[in-house]
Parts: structure tokens; sequence; C-alpha cells
């Protein structure tokens, strides 16, 4: 069928690949898959049954943006003067240039996130440059393999690059089946580590699943990254549930510059998987950010809140807080040490009301387990 890409779904581990999958401290042989710093549930956590959660996630209210968002082409002529630049590129993408090094951060450029090109969650905004414009790279870092966070054609529009991937234990067998060399691709497990222009790249736990298709067997793992280099440090969450985790990963491999947190997509439904706003905040605070970026959110249509509440609670919680935040505009750039982008772009045009949240101002806790 026309539109269909079985070869997105990816490529099981075999060989040497799936023997260190296997050896690994944080692969559970009796489930046969990765498990979590913490349980997880991945199902619903209410009283609502399954059905009531897909006729809420049917729901159109508020899920997309009433105007066209400014979305900005960031300018990368020049290097920052501070050494420490990060751009938002949209969803949980981001250009870091640090110490004179580049990483990108979970690049997706399709308009999809999906195995299909003509169904599943669509952008609401076009990417803020092409790809080809972002410039040479050292490093480009994977935090899982779902399809808003791993995209096939990105990948391989990027497989020629001298470029290293980073990548979570197993992930590297999508990225070879793609055409990416094996030379190229670092695969860690939690709290390992790989070089790379000076820079240490280091996978850190998270609270989260896998997978690509039906018929995954759920054995590649979810991470979140730093980066550390001679003068500066970096976080990139990825996809995660708030767990007292951060709090070591934070003594551990920080202070950080910025901390690139996710604080979207969240839902009663999957309190387990997903951060709320006010739980990155805390996140952010445990993990001894000074600038806070949110990430996931403001691109695809993933979760039944108001496309634009993300931005809303989290600005709201770190004023709270007193935590440094920057949410700028798809494509705009910012220096952590200097000014940070403050106008809430996000807001609705007059004669349009703000949909009332979609959850509880939640409060960060200890998971149980």
């Amino acid at each position: 069928m026309r539109g269909v890409r079985p070869e997105s779904f990816g490529a099981e581990s075999t060989g040497e690949r799936l023997e260190r999958i296997l050896r690994s401290p944080n692969y559970d042989p009796e489930t046969g898959a990765f498990r979590n710093p913490v349980p997880a549930a991945m199902g619903p956590k209410t009283d609502g049954s399954r059905w009531e959660m897909m006729r809420t996630m049917l729901s159109r209210d508020g899920r997309r943006p009433s105007f066209p968002l400014p979305v900005q082409r960031p300018d990368l002529a020049e290097p920052p003067a501070s050494g420490l630049r990060v751009t938002w590129l949209g969803h949980s993408t981001v250009l870091t240039e640090i110490d004179g090094r580049r990483v990108l951060f979970d690049p997706v450029w399709g308009q999809r996130c999906s195995p299909y090109a003509f169904a599943g969650p669509k952008r609401y905004h076009e990417p803020p440059l092409p790809l080809d414009a972002v410039g040479p790279l050292d490093a480009v870092v994977i935090s899982h393999d779902h399809y808003d966070h791993l995209d096939m054609p990105t990948i391989r529009a990027l497989r020629n690059a001298d470029v290293l991937f980073a990548v979570p234990l197993g992930v590297g067998a999508h990225l070879e089946h793609w055409g990416v060399r094996p030379d190229r691709i670092a695969e860690l497990d939690w709290h390992e580590s790989v070089e790379v222009a000076g820079l240490t790249l280091t996978a850190t736990p998270a609270r989260h699943f896998c997978g690509r298709g039906l018929r995954n067997k759920q054995r590649t793992l979810w991470a979140g990254w730093s980066v550390a280099g001679p003068d500066h440090r970096v976080f990139h969450s990825g996809d995660t549930g708030y767990f007292p985790g951060f709090a070591e990963i934070g003594a551990q491999y920080g202070p950080f510059d910025t901390a690139m947190v996710q604080i979207g997509a969240y839902s009663p439904y999957w309190p387990d998987i997903h951060m709320y706003p006010e739980e990155g905040v805390q996140a952010h605070l445990d993990l001894r950010g000074d600038v806070l970026l949110p990430i996931h959110w403001g691109t695809f249509n993933l979760a039944p809140h108001p496309w634009e509440e993300p931005a809303v609670r989290t600005v709201a919680a770190a004023t709270e807080q007193g935590v440094r935040v920057a949410v700028p505009r798809p494509g705009e750039s910012f220096e952590p040490s200097g000014a940070l982008p403050s106008a809430a772009w996000w807001q609705q045009p007059a004669g349009r009301a703000t949909p009332a949240p979609t959850g509880p101002a939640k409060e960060p806790q200890a998971a149980e387990g």
C-alpha cells in the first residue's frame, strides 16, 4: 500500500548486540524486556476505562494551535560568545553548541511521527530550517526509539555525515538497518559514556518504555543524556516519568548549565511514563540545572491536553520555584548565561478562550516500589 513504510519499524538486535542486551543489569530475562529504575505502569491508572481514554484522545478541543506559530530560522553563522548556545527546533529536537562542538538531540524533521506517510500525529509547524542547513555535527544523540524521537527519514538523511550516533542499547540495530555504518554508532547502557571531540556523552536512567511496532520484543533501552565539555554541561531528559533518580543524576553528572526536560504529552492515563510540568520543574531542580528548557511539546498532538498548556504550567511552576526558564519560539536560540526568551508567544489570540487544564497540578513525589 502506498505510504506504508515497513522499514520504519527498524530491526531486532542479533549477535553481539543482543548478547550485550542480555548481559545488561537493566534487562529482565524473565519478561524479555528492559526494566525501569522504578516500576512504571504503562496503561490507565484512573477509574476510567480504556474506551474512555480512547474517546478522550480523539477529542480535538484545543489540541492544535488556532493560529500560525511564530517559527524562526536560527542564525548559526557565528559561534556563541559564551561557548554555549541552545536552539530548540520543536518537540524534543535541540541543537546544542557546546565548547566549540555541536550536538543534535532527537532529530525529527519528518512531517509525521509515524511509520506511515498518510497517518499519525502531524506537525503543527514546519521545521525551523532544512536539515542540510544545520551545519556540521559532532554527535547525534537519540534518547529512545519512539517515532517522535527516532525518525527514519531524518536518520537516513544523516547517515553519510561524519558524525557519531550515540544511542541506548539496542537502538543501533535500527540505525544499521537504515544504512548507518556500525563504526559510527556508540550504544550505551545507563551510566556508560563515550568520548567524542572532547565531549563526554553519558546515558542516564529514565522511566519510560520502548518499541516501534506490535512485534517488537521491547529489547531497546531508553535514556536521558548528560553531555559534558571542558567548560559547560547540558542534560536532555528524553521521555520519562518523575523518579528519585534525577537527584542522583544531578549529584553524579551535574550541575548543568541547561537541562532540557520533558514537560508535555502528559495524562492521568499514563502518569508514570511522562512528567507533568510541575514534575519537570522539580526534576530540573533535582538535576541541579541552571536554565530549564521545556521540551516535548508544541509540535505534535500526542496527549489530551490543550497544546499550549505545558508552557503555561511550566512557566507558572518555574516562577513559583524561582527557576530560570527559557521557552523559545521554534527555531529560537539562546545562551544560558545571557538574556532568556521571555515572550509568551503561545498565548491565544483575542476571542478564543483558553481551555481548562486537563489534569491536577501534580506534586512530584517518590514513586512506589
